[in-house]
């Protein structure tokens, strides 16, 4: 089943809740959403417990929730040491994320640094490879760990790269984050055609079995000559992507992803549209198969 949530806590949950994680789960579901992710984003500070005390609010509410990695994860960096540094975050998630009772992990594959494009995209590969033989060792492989399109030309995250780190095994699944792909291709996508074509190229990439339940990041956001500057809100009207051409292609082609919505300080709000948008697309198509 397709799910919309909110990325961390927007600006309605902090003006109206005591600001605990365990509370957003009965905001989101009151919200009519379906599930949130959590970010550790300047690195993993929980304890166990108040892990389990998160799991169990989210299991009450019937919410799903997934995590997100420290944000300065570097699968390109040169140094070894800092390399290991970005497999101990991922894995760290992943064991919190786990006492949170999160199924996936979503994380920043590496940033181009002075190299060749090239050459630090194969050390991505190889580190990814590294990355799974360890996920399996640490026996975290019942995880999805979701490596994540970037909107930055200067980081390792296109839609074709995360396509083939993603073929390395199937503990990884892609987060497309629409607003980072529309941002590094300077407005690329503007229609549903050019959703459908992106979808069908990941599609043909990973298999229909793998993109049905894929992760989604979706926002508007402000972008210039390099790329992602800032993330805005529904409201823009100027950068875009917009949602609804990205809901008639998920109804087109059967895709039921998880869906979270990032935008700055909105989210809640904009998750909302999102799934609104999409239950009139779904609605629409399937008048339009009982007229056929």
């Amino acid at each position: 089943m397709i799910k919309f949530g909110p990325s961390g806590a927007c600006e309605l949950f902090l003006s109206t809740e005591e600001p605990k994680t365990e509370n957003m789960a009965g905001f989101v579901k009151a919200h009519g959403l379906d599930c949130f992710e959590y970010s550790f984003g300047r690195g993993v500070r929980m304890s166990a417990d108040k892990a389990r005390s998160i799991d169990a609010a989210f299991q009450k509410a019937g919410v799903e929730i997934s995590v997100h990695a420290p944000y300065f994860i570097n699968l390109a960096n040169p140094d070894e040491e800092m390399a290991q540094k970005s497999f101990g975050y991922i894995l760290d998630s992943a064991r919190m994320g786990r006492l949170m009772g999160a199924k996936r992990v979503v994380f920043h594959p590496a940033a181009q640094g002075k190299e060749p494009r090239e050459v630090a995209f194969a050390r991505t590969v190889e580190r990814v490879k590294q990355l799974c033989e360890l996920i399996y060792r640490e026996r975290l492989q019942d995880m999805i760990f979701c490596p994540e399109t970037m909107g930055k030309l200067a980081q390792i995250g296109t839609v074709e790269e995360i396509a083939s780190l993603c073929k390395i095994d199937e503990v990884f699944v892609p987060c497309i984050d629409f607003g980072h792909v529309n941002a590094r291709g300077q407005g690329c996508l503007k229609g549903e055609a050019d959703y459908l074509s992106l979808l069908d190229e990941m599609i043909n990439e990973l298999g229909e079995a793998r993109m049905k339940h894929f992760h989604v990041h979706f926002s508007k956001i402000q972008y210039g000559a390099r790329g992602e500057i800032k993330h805005l809100t529904f409201e823009d009207e100027i950068f875009g992507p917009r949602f609804e051409p990205l809901a008639n292609a998920l109804v087109k082609r059967k895709e039921e992803p998880y869906i979270v919505c990032e935008s700055a300080g909105t989210q809640t709000v904009d998750a909302m549209a999102m799934k609104e948008m999409y239950l009139r697309a779904q609605k629409s198509g399937e008048e339009g198969a009982a007229q056929a």
